[in-house]
């Protein structure tokens, strides 16, 4: 054994070997992209569902038709900006529950719930087809 600053042979060993330990540890996982370890050879995966969208009329008559079948039994029309609705689709609104009140009155509150989704449709429907909300969100 040398003295003088020297390190024992042994300890030398034994920390070059915990070093190569570590460090072939974190390389576990390597590879390269072509290998069998690095790719998704051999995993299944799911197919993840493709995104639907709604297209602006069919929003407009859901909305429409949902603020008309609540609206139909109050008094009043509320706020159409509460209810999230343009100006546009508020109009529809008003005239799809006058429409339905008497529907309701008339033949009862299934007819009137049918008369609502079919106009709420069709206000849309024609609303879409002159331009829709053309000046501005709110219109």
């Amino acid at each position: 054994m040398r003295t003088g600053g020297a390190t024992r042979p042994g300890l030398v060993l034994g920390c070059g070997l915990a070093l190569v330990l570590v460090t072939g540890g974190l390389c576990a996982g390597c590879g390269s992209s072509g290998s069998a370890s690095g790719s998704a050879a051999g995993r299944t995966t799911s197919p993840t569902p493709s995104a639907t969208t709604t297209s602006p009329e069919d929003l407009c008559t859901r909305v429409v038709a949902h603020w008309s079948r609540e609206v139909l039994d109050s008094h009043s029309y509320g706020d159409y900006q509460t209810m999230g609705l343009s100006n546009g689709q508020y109009d529809i609104l008003r005239e799809v529950v006058d429409a339905a009140r008497v529907e309701k009155k008339r033949h009862g509150a299934r007819a009137a719930d049918e008369l609502i989704g079919r106009e709420a449709r069709a206000g849309c429907r024609d609303w879409y087809r002159t331009g829709g909300p053309s000046n501005g969100p709110w219109s």
